[in-house]
């Protein structure tokens, strides 16, 4: 499903999950109280361990607090007090297990992505146009690219191939560590496939580890 760069072995573990035949809706009540809940919980025991990620971001020379990752930048807002971000229903649970992982996500209409698809270093002056208009540049970091070039990394993803409620096949992605225990990645992978499909139906057609 995905490629990685030789180099980069040590330094990221990628997990991701593909379905069709989701409802992508702009919200679901039943969210609600979850994602509250999960918010709660961050600021009452935040997660300990960011350590891992930052790390990963360095060993490709990137200082993590310049460029956040994107799970980090998510548990920054709710100790901020202020709460997840209301997206759409698809958005919205990555982000839910994003914050409790503490593992950066990235989300993808697979009916805008164009395989073989790659993670690898942006290659220099290597940029996207962001799902808010800003310019995303990925030169060397960390970067998902398929036929047409790059389209996310685990900072902020591109809007080409952002999911929207019209979306019906959709592509997670996990930004995992390379030290992270494959059985750790496996059960973020189970929880959020659980979440997707409770949440907007579908069927997972692929599942891939590194």
């Amino acid at each position: 499903m995905i490629s990685l760069a030789p180099g980069l072995g040590d330094v990221i573990r990628p997990g991701a999950l593909a379905f069709e035949g989701v409802r992508v809706a702009d919200r679901d009540d039943r969210l609600d109280s979850l994602l509250s809940q999960a918010e709660a919980a961050a600021r009452t025991r935040p997660p300990a361990d960011i350590a891992a990620v930052r790390t990963m971001y360095r060993k490709v020379g990137l200082d993590p607090t310049k460029r956040r990752p994107s799970s980090e930048a998510l548990l920054r807002r709710v100790l901020r007090g202020e709460p997840l971000p209301r997206v759409n229903t698809l958005v919205d649970v990555c982000n839910w297990c994003s914050l409790e992982l503490q593992l950066p996500y990235g989300l993808y209409d697979l009916d805008h992505v164009e395989p073989p698809i790659a993670l690898r270093l942006g290659a220099p002056g290597e940029h996207y146009a962001g799902i808010r208009k800003d310019v995303v540049n990925v030169s060397d970091r960390l970067t998902l690219a398929d036929a047409r070039g790059a389209f996310g990394n685990p900072s902020a993803d591109s809007a080409r191939t952002m999911v929207t409620t019209r979306t019906t096949r959709a592509l997670a992605v996990v930004f995992a560590p390379a030290g992270l225990e494959r059985a750790n990645l496996d059960r973020a992978l189970e929880l959020t496939s659980a979440r997707i499909r409770s949440t907007a139906g579908g069927v997972e057609i692929g599942r891939f580890v590194i």
